[in-house]
């Protein structure tokens, strides 16, 4: 376009570049100029959205960017005004731009009082809220087209050039919804009216869960909601009645909270002492405990000792009776036993003795060759004389052993007996195992006792006493 074109746009009205001129708390500003020439520049900046409107209708919606008015980008506004490519005619239309960041702590209060009922006293109170909230465009064309209108434009507040303010259009749907929804969030929660300043937070989130749809069927959206103030009647008489019983029921609940810490705390002792006293029997009975094993592991490390000793002895024994019996087999197995060994020692013995005696005792105490014989002959008439009887000896011992050695491999002798506390073929008057002496037998035929016992030898019953013969 040359220079003089766009002197003439400028005069006819006409604008080559459309933008947002308005500041951060507008909601939808609408352009100034209307009439806009075929082939302008468009510039939407981030976080917001132009919008074309035709006699009432939204023609088409741009985002963030840069855009030329020419047929390719404005189909919509191409069909109701059959321009041609190249054209530099100019078209009516209205342009608004739509602020989508998030408006922050916009300020909202109840203009009335609203009246609320304690559920403890039944008393009316008439209570104010206020508080802000946080607002943002979720929906451009239903806010255009429900809200706006032909407005030159909207923001929460009065604004000067601005024929209408988010405020007063919703005010009352505030109004509306705190009242209503305020006493019942305070009911169905719980809430002492004297702490409804700790609720805060939760009173908010309710409300705004109530409020929050009357502003989407607009194209607006609330994400978040604040209660920053419940104002209360300080100055109403039935308010401070209820405030005097609050401190009273305050007063008993302390007075019930230190009656249940003391209560706790003689518990809690009691407990303690009974534990104490539980823990120091399980040590006491654990010490007697230890105290009897250990008795025990004395005796079974006693009683281990003399079964040591006992096993010992018996081994020592056996070593020697198998000691004893290697050698007697070693003899056998050599031709000779004891019996040879002690003829040989004595005969040995016995011809050293006469041996020592010299030629003195044998030939008068002369010392000739003769004398020697003679002594010798003596030593021999001496040995040949004193034979038998070593030989008789030799004969006594070799029967006792024998007479052992049947004893060992055949039962006990005739006159043996059997002792009550079980030692079996006791020999002699007394037992060799208990002392008990060896009971009389009397002699005579045996005989059996009505009390059932049977062969009875003697005169009266070993059971029950009864005399021979009764």
């Amino acid at each position: 376009m040359s220079d003089s074109e766009k002197m003439n746009t400028e005069k006819k009205g006409l604008v080559s570049v459309i933008k947002y001129e308005g500041d951060n708390d507008t909601f939808i500003w609408k352009h100034p100029i209307e009439d806009f020439n075929y082939g302008s520049q468009l510039i939407v900046h981030e976080s917001q959205e132009a919008i074309f409107f035709k006699d009432g209708q939204a023609l088409d919606t741009f985002g963030p960017g840069r855009y030329t008015l020419e047929t390719q980008s404005l189909p919509i506004l191409n069909n109701v005004y059959k321009l041609a490519t190249g054209s530099v005619s100019p078209f009516h239309a209205e342009v608004y731009f739509i602020n989508k960041t998030v408006q922050m702590a916009i300020k909202w209060g109840t203009p009335d009082k609203v009246r609320f009922i304690d559920p403890l006293t039944g008393t009316p109170l008439d209570l104010g809220a206020s508080g802000e909230m946080n607002l943002q465009v979720d929906n451009s064309r239903k806010l255009l087209v429900q809200l706006v209108g032909t407005m030159k434009g909207i923001a929460w507040g009065d604004r000067e050039g601005f024929t209408k303010s988010i405020q007063e259009s919703f005010r009352p749907l505030i109004s509306n919804a705190v009242k209503t929804n305020l006493p019942t969030v305070i009911k169905s929660e719980a809430i002492d009216i004297l702490e409804i300043d700790e609720n805060l937070g939760l009173i908010s989130d309710n409300l705004k869960e109530k409020i929050k749809p009357g502003f989407e069927e607009y194209g607006l959206t609330i994400p978040q909601f604040y209660v920053t103030s419940v104002v209360l009647p300080e100055n109403d008489p039935n308010f401070k009645r209820i405030r005097e019983l609050h401190t009273i029921t305050l007063h008993t609940r302390i007075l019930q909270a230190e009656a249940t810490v003391k209560t706790a705390q003689a518990q809690s002792e009691a407990q303690y002492r009974t534990a104490q006293e539980q823990s120091k029997a399980a040590i006491e009975a654990a010490h007697r405990e230890a105290e009897l094993q250990k008795q025990l592991t004395e005796t079974e490390v006693a009683r281990r000792e003399a079964e040591r000793k006992i096993i010992a002895a018996q081994a020592d024994a056996e070593a020697a009776k198998m000691a004893g019996m290697a050698e007697a087999e070693v003899m056998r197995a050599k031709g000779y036993n004891e019996k040879d060994v002690l003829n040989a020692e004595v005969q040995k013995a016995y011809a050293e003795g006469i041996g020592n005696m010299g030629p003195e005792v044998s030939n008068g105490g002369g010392s000739s060759i003769v004398g020697d014989m003679m002594g010798l002959g003596v030593g021999m008439a001496a040995a040949n004389a004193i034979m038998p009887q070593i030989g008789n000896m030799m004969q006594g011992m070799n029967t006792q052993q024998q007479a052992n050695n049947s004893s060992t491999s055949t039962a006990a002798p005739s006159d043996s007996w059997d002792c009550a506390c079980g030692q079996k073929g006791v020999v002699g008057n007394f037992c060799n195992n208990c002392g008990s002496k060896r009971p009389v037998t009397l002699t005579g035929d045996s005989w059996d006792c009505s009390c059932g016992l049977k062969g009875i030898v003697g005169n009266f019953c070993n059971n029950c006493g009864k005399k021979r013969g009764e």
